[in-house]
């Protein structure tokens, strides 16, 4: 399950770089195509980047479900904690452990109806509005991003039974940094 251990920084980083540089090609275009060079603002023009906005929206979509996943991974997902801190310690860790198992259980039926929902969808027409690609593919990142997220819920708690720590993002810490620095912060 390698693969797995990074795959939410892999997606996001995908879906981020292809947004950013879909939206650039559209705002460049959008200005060039105002400036009256002969040939050249007739070929702009008749560039159609509509579909951008509508590509971009779906893909921040799905890097918000995978960006979830990812903060529960790395103990960065918003969590309310200030109860649990006055607990004795064994009444702390089985209220953790009650967290993360009902965390892993509401993505889990999440991703369950997303899928039943994706299913009902793949078996009509819709279409997105620009793109006109099957809606049910823009609705999959549902599911697949609360399968996901319920997996690393199991995964932290797993974890935290194992070892009685969960993730915890520093968030003075840069990755990388201290390694370029010979270790020396």
């Amino acid at each position: 399950m390698k693969f797995l251990d990074h795959l939410e920084e892999w997606l996001i980083t995908v879906l981020l770089a292809a947004g950013t540089l879909i939206v650039f090609v559209a705002v460049v275009h959008r200005y060039a195509s105002g400036f009256p060079i002969p040939g050249v603002q007739d070929a702009l023009i008749k560039l159609n980047t509509s579909w951008a906005q509508e590509l971009t929206i779906y893909m921040f979509v799905w890097m918000a479900k995978f960006g979830a996943a990812y903060g529960v991974r790395t103990g960065i997902h918003v969590g309310v904690d200030i109860l649990l801190n006055k607990l004795n310690t064994p009444w702390r860790n089985k209220m953790i452990v009650f967290g993360l198992l009902a965390g892993a259980t509401f993505t889990g039926i999440i991703g369950t109806l997303g899928s039943a929902f994706v299913y009902d969808l793949s078996k009509t027409s819709s279409v997105s509005e620009v793109l006109e690609i099957p809606i049910w593919i823009v609705y999959l990142a549902i599911p697949l991003g609360s399968f996901l997220m319920s997996f690393r819920f199991l995964q932290v708690a797993w974890q935290f039974i194992k070892t009685g720590e969960l993730p915890h993002h520093d968030h003075g810490h840069v990755e990388g940094i201290d390694e370029a620095a010979g270790g020396k912060a």
